[in-house]
């Protein structure tokens, strides 16, 4: 965890969808997984921005953590994005994020490289959605999930309220 004296946006959360999506696992977060989730709420119920590491083992449950943090931020109004290295990452955290979405009756976009993407059920119909209607959606903030390649980072992408990024970087 790293901080500095710059001022971040409190998350307060309400609960709704991070309480939903803990009752509806088919399995018992870890205790690892509940301390990481318990430091980054509080860390995201601060007014101090936060800059925070999170490692762990392949299939130790980092996009579920991640998942946790990014609809604590949902909760409070604001959208969340997960940036991958590469396609393949991004399909496969976007799999992993819809399946744990699914009993909440929700979806994140997908949006890639060169035009591709995949359309969340929030705000934008369909499920191959065209980038045009992906990127709009995340300006007008109807689309509040996304995962993405540095797509995500492109000129034509605004977001209406972005409030929590999650990268994902394999070094």
């Amino acid at each position: 965890r790293a901080s500095d004296s710059t001022p971040g946006r409190r998350f307060a959360g309400t609960g709704a969808l991070t309480d939903a999506l803990r009752a509806a696992l088919p399995f018992s977060l870890t205790g690892a997984q509940d301390r990481a989730i318990a430091e980054i709420g509080e860390d995201q119920g601060s007014t101090t921005r936060m800059l925070r590491m999170l490692q762990g083992d392949v299939g130790s449950g980092k996009t579920l953590v991640a998942l946790m943090a990014m609809l604590r931020a949902v909760e409070s109004g604001a959208q969340a994005a997960l940036l991958a290295p590469t396609e393949v990452l991004a399909r496969q955290h976007h799999k992993t994020i819809n399946g744990l979405l699914a009993p909440l009756g929700r979806e994140a976009a997908l949006l890639l490289g060169k035009g591709r993407g995949r359309a969340g059920s929030v705000g934008v119909s369909g499920a191959g959605g065209k980038r045009s209607e992906i990127t709009a959606g995340m300006a007008s903030g109807e689309i509040s999930l996304v995962v993405g390649t540095h797509a995500l980072l492109s000129e034509d992408v605004r977001f209406a309220d972005l409030g929590l990024a999650v990268v994902d970087e394999q070094h």
